[in-house]
């Protein structure tokens, strides 16, 4: 259960929805598995797993919910050579060739034939509502499957005011301040891992792992102008991850006194230790995200340029050309 990703999104509305009533509004979108023609299913599980019936679970003023996706598996190569088999059948019997629409019909018959017979994987994402803190933090190494988890939330909620968590400095020049002085925020201690990337070739990249980032070769690098897009840190001695310029953090590791700091607790059941577990989580998570948001010169109004363009894939292209105007005015 301990998170490995943090994506971090800050409500701008207040949250007032007790774990009773959150849980009643999720019941609708409870987890129902893949049918025989479906491809994929998304919704709502305990997050005890088969320890739980509650959809929500509550500890200290934080909420957890666990979705659930389920996507049948069917190998693109196998379907890709069914066709072909088909579209040449197709060929040599009316000799003609197969166009490009009838290739995709074809296509689609494939699936439907195969998706009854297609094994079905299944994958957990945890988040968490903060309402005290003002934030919503889900466990996803991708944007993608974080705004999956919410556009679901949201239309299980009616409405969810939220906005990716943005600083007042932007974080890849914070990053490559601390790191050419060289010195660390307060709190933080360097890690081993970073990504220069150069501002005027998108193309040059620069990827250290398990080295000094104090050394000179690196110095040199942001010297000749190049900026920092990740940067591992450790925070409080507790907790190490990489943060990128987007202010997510991945490769999330609690320690090990964290860890044990849960284990002692007395737990008498499944229950009880996921409880503790969810409890010092959330309580190092508060701690250490506030201290990073203060590291970056506090929290940002609201979406950045990048943030916007970054969610054009799911706009219409002229409500992003209104948006991104009214924040470049």
């Amino acid at each position: 259960m301990w998170f490995k990703n943090l994506r971090v999104y800050r409500l701008t509305k207040e949250f007032d929805l007790t774990a009773e009533k959150l849980n009643e509004l999720l019941e609708p979108q409870a987890f129902v598995p893949c049918g025989s023609q479906d491809a994929a299913r998304y919704g709502w599980v305990p997050p005890l797993g088969r320890h739980g019936s509650e959809l929500v679970h509550a500890t200290n003023g934080y909420l957890m919910v666990c979705a659930k996706k389920q996507e049948k598996v069917i190998p693109a190569g196998v379907v890709n050579e069914k066709v072909e088999e088909r579209a040449l059948a197709i060929s040599e019997k009316e000799h003609r060739q197969v166009g490009r629409k009838e290739k995709q019909n074809l296509k689609d018959e494939v699936l439907l034939e195969m998706r009854p017979k297609a094994f079905a994987r299944s994958r957990l994402h945890y988040a968490y509502i903060a309402p005290r803190d003002g934030w919503v933090v889900v466990d996803a190494s991708s944007a993608s499957a974080a705004e999956e988890l919410l556009e679901h939330l949201r239309e299980a909620l009616s409405s969810l005011a939220v906005i990716p968590l943005s600083a007042k400095n932007l974080p890849q020049q914070a990053m490559t301040h601390w790191l050419t002085a060289p010195e660390a925020p307060a709190k933080f201690e360097f890690g081993h891992e970073c990504e220069l990337r150069d501002p005027k070739d998108s193309g040059s990249v620069i990827r250290c792992k398990n080295q000094d980032l104090c050394a000179e070769e690196i110095h040199n690098h942001l010297v000749a102008g190049m900026q920092v897009h990740k940067l591992g840190l450790v925070w409080n001695g507790g907790v190490e991850f990489v943060v990128d310029h987007q202010l997510s953090l991945k490769r999330v590791k609690f320690s090990d006194e964290l860890v044990e700091k849960a284990d002692s607790a007395d737990s008498e059941n499944a229950a009880q230790r996921f409880d503790a577990d969810f409890s010092v989580m959330t309580l190092e998570i508060s701690a250490l995200l506030t201290d990073l948001v203060a590291a970056f010169g506090g929290a940002g109004e609201g979406a950045s340029v990048e943030e916007i363009v970054a969610r054009a894939n799911r706009a219409e292209q002229d409500q992003l050309a209104a948006e991104v105007e009214e924040v470049v005015l």
